[in-house]
C-alpha cells in the first residue's frame, strides 16, 4: 500500500497538492487489501483558491464563441474514448461496478461531450415581434459564472460529465467536487479536459470531505450555481445553505417501483426487475426496490424472480463473468446489511439476504442480491431508499391499487409498468408520479439527449439535467430592447 499513486487537485491550471498537507486513501472495495490511490484532503483554503481561480477564469472564457468552446469538449471526448479500458478498469477498482459497465461508462462521458458540444451551437435567443417599427425586441443568452459540481461515487464519470459539459460550453467556470468514495474517475474526466487545452482555471478539481470543502464551493456569493447528485438529506442541506441568487439542480433519492399485472409479461417483468434492482449491486438513484404485483401474476413472477436471483455470478468486476459486484464502501455495506436485517422482521425472505465473507468475497464488501416477499406497503424497506441489492415485492389488488401503492412515497425519480395494453401504456404516463416513466423498460436509465429528473423529493424540480433542458440551468437571460 505504502507505493500507491499520489493524486492531485487541480487549481487555477496547476495539479497541485492540497495545503492542508493531508490525503485519504481509496480503497478497492473488491478487496480492500488494494490502495487505489491516495487523494488530497482538502481544506476551505483549497476550495476558496478553486473558486478564485474559477472567478477570474470567467471573463475570459465567456467571450470566446460557443464554436471554440466545443472544440474542448470534442479533444477532450475523443481523449476519453481512447483511453476507456484503462480508466475504466480504474473506475472498476475504486468502485466496484463490472469493468464492461465502467468502461461503457467512460465511452457514455465521451458521448455526452460531443452532444452538448454540438446542441449548444443551435442554443440561443429569441426575437419577439412587437408593433413599433421603430424597435427590435429579443433575449440573449449568458452564462451565469462560476458553478459547483458536486458529484456522487456510483457514476462518477457520467453524471458529473452531464453537468460539467453544458456548464462549460455555456461559458460557466467550474469548481468540481467529485465524491471522495470514487475521486479517480472524476480526476480521468478533468484530466481529459485538461489534455484537451483548456484554458487556466476554467475547470478545478478539488477532492476532500465535503464538511472542509463543502461551505467554500456552496455558500460563497461569488457561486452563481450548484449542480448536486445525491441524498436527499445532502441535497437539502445544500439548497438551504445556497445564496438567494445562487441556482440550485438537485438530483436525489427514488424508490422506484416496477408494477406487475395479470396480463403481464412475466419473463420480460422478471428480467426487467433483475436489471433494474440488481445491476451495479442496485447502488442506482433509478434503481428497482419496489415490485408492485396483482395476485394473479404474483406466484409465477415470485417462482422465477427468485430462480433468476439464485443463478446469479456474483465476483469482482474484473472477473469477466461477474454480473454483480461488491457494494462501494464499508458504510454502505453497514447500512444494506441493517435494512435486510430490518426486512426479515418485516417480510418474508425469498433469496439472499447475507453478506459474503469467505474465499475471494473475505475482504470485500459484498452483499447476496435480496428479495422480499409479502411485504407491507408501510415497511421501512418498502418506503425508504436502501440504494443496494435489495427488492421488496408488495401485493396489489389491481392496476388502480398499484397505482395508489405507487405514488404513496416521498419520492417521484423513476417508474415502470410491464403490460401489453396500448391504452393502459398512455393511462400510466398520465397516472404516475415520477419524472422518469418506464414503458416494458428498466426503471434505469436515460438517454443523453433526454431530460432527465424527478418529482416530489427526487428533485429541486428547478432545472431538469441533460438533453437540450441540461443547458437551461447554465444560462439566464437578457431581454433587449432596441430602437431603430
Amino acid at each position: 500500500m505504502t507505493n500507491a499513486p499520489i493524486y492531485s487537485n487541480h487549481i487555477d491550471g496547476e495539479w497541485c497538492a492540497s495545503l492542508s498537507g493531508l490525503t485519504f486513501d481509496n480503497l478497492n472495495p473488491a478487496d480492500t487489501r488494494d490502495l487505489v490511490g491516495r487523494f488530497q484532503a482538502s481544506n476551505a483554503a483549497d476550495a476558496t483558491a478553486a473558486v478564485n481561480a474559477a472567478s477570474t477564469a470567467f471573463a475570459g472564457w465567456k467571450k470566446l464563441s460557443v464554436t471554440a468552446r466545443a472544440q474542448y469538449l470534442l479533444k477532450a471526448a475523443d481523449y476519453l474514448e481512447q483511453h476507456a479500458g484503462r480508466f475504466g478498469d480504474e473506475l472498476t477498482r475504486e468502485e466496484g461496478k463490472p469493468r464492461t459497465l465502467a468502461r461503457d461508462e467512460f465511452m457514455r462521458a465521451a458521448q455526452t461531450l460531443r452532444y452538448y458540444a454540438i446542441e449548444a451551437q443551435s442554443f440561443g435567443g429569441e426575437t419577439f415581434p412587437n408593433d413599433d417599427p421603430k424597435m427590435s425586441v429579443y433575449t440573449l443568452r449568458e452564462p451565469l459564472g462560476v458553478v459547483t459540481v458536486i458529484s456522487p461515487w456510483n457514476f462518477p464519470v457520467s453524471i458529473p460529465a452531464r453537468k460539467i459539459a453544458p456548464a462549460l460550453v455555456c461559458g460557466n467556470t467550474v469548481v468540481f467536487k467529485p465524491s471522495s468514495d470514487a475521486p479517480l474517475a472524476g480526476l480521468r474526466l478533468t484530466e481529459a479536459l485538461v489534455e484537451a487545452g483548456l484554458p487556466r482555471g476554467v475547470l478545478n478539481f478539488v477532492t476532500g470531505k465535503a464538511g472542509e470543502v463543502g461551505p467554500a464551493i456552496i455558500e460563497s456569493p461569488a457561486i452563481r450555481a450548484i449542480s448536486f447528485t445525491g441524498s436527499t438529506a445532502a441535497g437539502e442541506q445544500i439548497h438551504r445553505a445556497a445564496s438567494l441568487s445562487t441556482r440550485t439542480q438537485m438530483e436525489l433519492g427514488g424508490k422506484n417501483p416496477l408494477i406487475v399485472l395479470e396480463e403481464s409479461d412475466v419473463p420480460l417483468a422478471v428480467d426487467l426487475t433483475i436489471k433494474g434492482g440488481f445491476s451495479l449491486s442496485g447502488q442506482a438513484c433509478t434503481g428497482t426496490s419496489r415490485v408492485l404485483v396483482t395476485p394473479q401474476a404474483k406466484a409465477a413472477f415470485v417462482a422465477q424472480l427468485v430462480e433468476k436471483t439464485l443463478t446469479l455470478k456474483i465476483g469482482n468486476g474484473m472477473s469477466a463473468d461477474a454480473q454483480i459486484g461488491p457494494l462501494a464502501t464499508a458504510g454502505q455495506l453497514r447500512t444494506v446489511l441493517a435494512y435486510i436485517e430490518t426486512g426479515k422482521g418485516e417480510a418474508k425472505l425469498a433469496a439472499g439476504g447475507g453478506q459474503l465473507t469467505d474465499g475471494e468475497f473475505a475482504h470485500g464488501y459484498y452483499v447476496q442480491p435480496t428479495v422480499f416477499v409479502d411485504v407491507p406497503r408501510h415497511a421501512r424497506i418498502a418506503r425508504e431508499e436502501i440504494f443496494g441489492p435489495v427488492i421488496a415485492v408488495i401485493d396489489v389488488a389491481d392496476y388502480a391499487d398499484a397505482i395508489a401503492v405507487a405514488n404513496d412515497t416521498e419520492y417521484g425519480l423513476s417508474a415502470a409498468l410491464v403490460t401489453r395494453d396500448a391504452a393502459l401504456m398512455e393511462r400510466f404516463a398520465g397516472d404516475i408520479e415520477a419524472g422518469t416513466v418506464k414503458i416494458n423498460r428498466t426503471t434505469t436509465g436515460n438517454l443523453v439527449n433526454a431530460p432527465f429528473g424527478g418529482l416530489k423529493r427526487s428533485s429541486t424540480a428547478t432545472f431538469r439535467e441533460s438533453g437540450r433542458d441540461g443547458l437551461e440551468f447554465y444560462l439566464q437571460t437578457k431581454t433587449v430592447y432596441r430602437g431603430v
